[in-house]
Parts: structure tokens; sequence; C-alpha cells
């Protein structure tokens, strides 16, 4: 609203105040007879005018003095209604710039074309309000009692058409109070956040500073704190400039990747230390496992002479396969000292994983032909302990099945039958000159695992039964 209600009309010189006109030029004898006859009923007239406080209006009867204060508080009413109008509507634009410069949804949007089309409706009100107060001059000397009959009917109306837009104002109020809410949340959120950031950054820059003064680079982490400097820079360019939305997405990146910097910085000694014991531990393993290694081939020799080629043909390159993997782990522990050397922290990070990974599968690889002569030696000295444990598995999966019923449910029964039928395959390779021992371990252990499936099978049904 930018109109505002005119002034009531005063003249500039009051009545009262204009200048006389002198009877300079009237003859001497009329003029003592005009003084004789004027002056008392110039007194008589102006007495009234005293007794009333001295104002300078003209009496024109009480009916008329009646009307024109009726008009003028017809006209203290409206402009009262005009003000309040025009202060309700002020808030209300600071509430949909509020929402504008946080929320750009949909409802949002509306929420402003609704306020424009409220704002037309207030001016139009707001213009006839005006043009009534200009269109009657309640001050007037002669107001006549009809003039100020309809200045105070159409005062009045003028009133009532602010006040009915006034409630249309009220609620529209209302109804934005859910954006107005989310909007001042994320307000309120600003400023925090912004601050957050810029601590965030400090704390990480000062992080690193300490890290520098014990020797260590860490360029890694200075170049990922110095990528932050522009968001920075647009942070303290403010939302007005960016926006709400933006501006906190901002913050809140900043101060997390800030917060990732200073964690970092404070861990890198330990890292340090970390990588620099792995070193150590991961070379002395290499060490262990080339002596390992060694023991592998009387192992297979071993097994060659006592047991048949399908125990042992699997086995073959180990040996040689130990040899290489260890030599190509301390080839890698190499590049890694190096990258530790040089701080590249990563680097050494992922060639020390590579290194692990290697002499792990050395150590499985070697472990597994050891660990072949000792369970061939056990089931050549006593098979009927694996056969044992094996027909223990069936039997208990058996009763299992059988549990509560007459009969056993075919889709279990099956299996069970065929796990019985599969290890009397496998007692039976145990007979004969050369036992291919390694063929019957490997059946038995196939036969326990399909017993475990059926286990599982029927426990998971009859779990779901129960609930």
């Amino acid at each position: 609203m930018t109109a505002t209600p005119a002034q009531p009309y005063s003249p500039s010189v009051p009545r009262a105040h204009r200048p006389r006109r002198r009877l300079t030029h009237t003859p001497g004898p009329l003029r003592d007879t005009l003084a004789l006859t004027v002056l008392p009923l110039l007194a008589a007239l102006a007495l009234p005018a005293a007794f009333a406080g001295g104002g300078t209006r003209r009496w024109f009867g009480g009916r008329a003095e009646s009307q024109r204060a009726e008009a003028q508080a017809a006209k203290d009413a409206a402009a009262a209604a005009f003000y309040e109008l025009d202060t309700a509507q002020r808030d209300l634009r600071i509430s949909i710039e509020t929402i504008t410069a946080v929320d750009d949804s949909p409802a949002a949007r509306r929420a402003v074309t609704d306020f424009d089309a409220l704002g037309r409706r207030i001016d139009e009100a707001s213009s006839r309000y005006i043009n009534a107060v200009d269109a009657h001059d309640l001050d007037r000397d002669d107001l006549e009692a009809s003039a100020a009959s309809r200045a105070r009917t159409e005062l009045t109306a003028a009133k009532e058409e602010l006040g009915q837009v006034k409630l249309e104002l009220d609620r529209f109020t209302d109804g934005l109070g859910p954006l107005l809410g989310k909007a001042e949340t994320q307000l309120a959120r600003l400023a925090p956040a912004v601050e957050r950031a810029r601590q965030g950054l400090l704390a990480a820059s000062n992080a690193l500073d300490t890290v520098r003064a014990s020797g260590l680079k860490a360029d890694d982490l200075a170049a990922r704190l110095a990528a932050l400097s522009p968001e920075l820079t647009k942070l303290n360019q403010g939302a007005g400039q960016h926006g709400v939305p933006r501006t906190l997405e901002r913050a809140e990146k900043v101060t997390r990747e800030a917060e990732a910097v200073r964690v970092e910085a404070e861990r890198l000694p330990e890292r340090a230390a970390e990588i620099d014991h792995r070193l150590v531990s991961l070379r002395t393993r290499a060490q262990a496992l080339t002596t390992r290694s060694e023991q592998v081939q009387p192992i297979l020799s071993e097994l060659r002479r006592r047991f048949t080629v399908a125990c042992w043909q699997d086995l073959q390159r180990v040996p040689d396969v130990a040899d290489e993997n260890v030599r190509r782990a301390e080839a890698k522990l190499a590049e890694a000292q190096a990258a530790r050397d040089d701080q590249r922290w990563a680097d050494a990070t992922a060639l020390l994983s590579t290194v692990r990974a290697l002499l792990n599968t050395t150590d499985e690889a070697v472990s597994a032909a050891g660990e072949r002569l000792h369970r061939l030696n056990a089931v050549q000295k006593d098979p009927q302990q694996e056969i044992d444990r094996t027909r223990f598995a069936i039997r208990d999966a058996q009763r299992l099945a059988m549990a509560g019923r007459n009969t056993p449910d075919p889709r279990h029964a099956r299996p069970l039958d065929d796990a019985v039928s599969r290890l009397d395959r496998a007692i039976a390779t145990l007979e004969g000159r050369h036992p291919d021992y390694w063929h019957f371990l490997t059946e038995t252990e196939a036969v326990r695992r399909a017993v475990a499936r059926v286990v599982s099978l029927i426990r998971e049904e009859r779990g779901a039964a129960g609930h």
C-alpha cells in the first residue's frame, strides 16, 4: 500500500485571522451613525462564539453541528481502519518475503500470487477511502447538514470495506502458518550453520598446522582444505545473493568436509605409526612364509609315497606358487616403504593391502598341504570315525524329519535317503589295495552339507508355521 490518506483541508489563513476591511473612507457623520448601529449588532453576533471558546466557525444550528461531529467520527474510524490495514499488509509483506527467501515450492509461489491479488484488492479499498476523505472538507464554515451526512455515509462505507479487506488479509495470513513456520525454521538454522562451517574450517586449518609442525607434509589434506576456499567466499556473500536453501546446503557441506580434514589431520601421526607397524609385521610374515613354503616339498614327497595320485595332484604347484607370491609380496613391500617415505599415505595403505592379500593366499596354500597330510593320516588309521560322524548327522536329521509325523515329508525324506546311499558308496571306495582316501573325505563332507541343508529347511518351515 503506497497511498496515504489526504490531510483534512484547512485554509492556510484562518478566517478569524484574515485582514478585515477598514471603513476609513466613510464620511464622518455616517461613520458615527454606523458605529452606533453596527457595533452593537456585531457584538451581539460575536457573543455566542466567545462563549463557545473563541472558535472561528459560524453558527448554523445544532443539527448541522451534530452531523459534522458524526461525519468527523466516521472519518476518524475510517482512518484507524486504514492504518490498521496498512500495518497488517506491511507485516504480511515481511512474511511473504521470508517465505520466498527460503521456499521455491509450488505452494510458496501460489502464496506470492495470492498476496499480489490481495494487494490489488487492498489498493482498491484504500483508493475509495482516500477519495472519500478528499471529497469532503469537514472544517468548512458553511458545511451543510446534508453534505456532512453524505460524508458520514461515504466514510462509513469506506471503513466497512477496509474492515472487510482486513478480514480477508487476516484469513490469508492464518493460512500461511505452515509455510512461514518452515521458512522461519530454516532462517533460524542459517546463522548457526554458517558459523559452524567457519569454525570447522578454522579447526581443520589449525589441525593441519599442528601436523605440519610435527614434520608430516599432509599435502593431500592441504589441497582438500584449499578446495573449500571458494565455498567459504560464497558463504560470506550471504543468503541474499545465493538463497537460504543453497546457503544451508553449502554450510553443511563445508562443515562436513572440513571436519573430515580435521579428523584425518589429527589421526595422521597415528596413521603413520600404524603403517610403520604394518610394514614391519608384513615383512616378518613374508619371511616366515618363505620358511614354511620350504616345508611343502617334503610334505608332497610323503603324500606321493603313501597315497594315490588323486590325493595330492591338486597340490603339485603349491611350492612354486608360494615362492612367486612371496617374491611379489616383498616387491610390494618395497614400494609401500617408498610411498611411506614420501608420505603418500593412501598409496602406502593400498600397497600394504595387496601384500596382505598375497601372503594370505600363500598361507592358505602352504597350510593346505600340511592339513591334507594330517587328514589323510587320520582317515587311513581309522576311517570309522569319519563314517560315524556322517551317520550321526544323517540319523539326527531323520529324527527331526519324523518329529510329530507318522510319515516323513517326501521333500525331506528323499535327500536324506540319497545321503545314506552316497555314504555307502563312499565307504565302498575304501575297499581295495589302494583306497582313495581323499575322495572318501570329500564325499563324507558333501553328505554332511546336504544333510545340513535339509535340517535348515525343516526348521524354517516349522518356524514359519509356528508364527
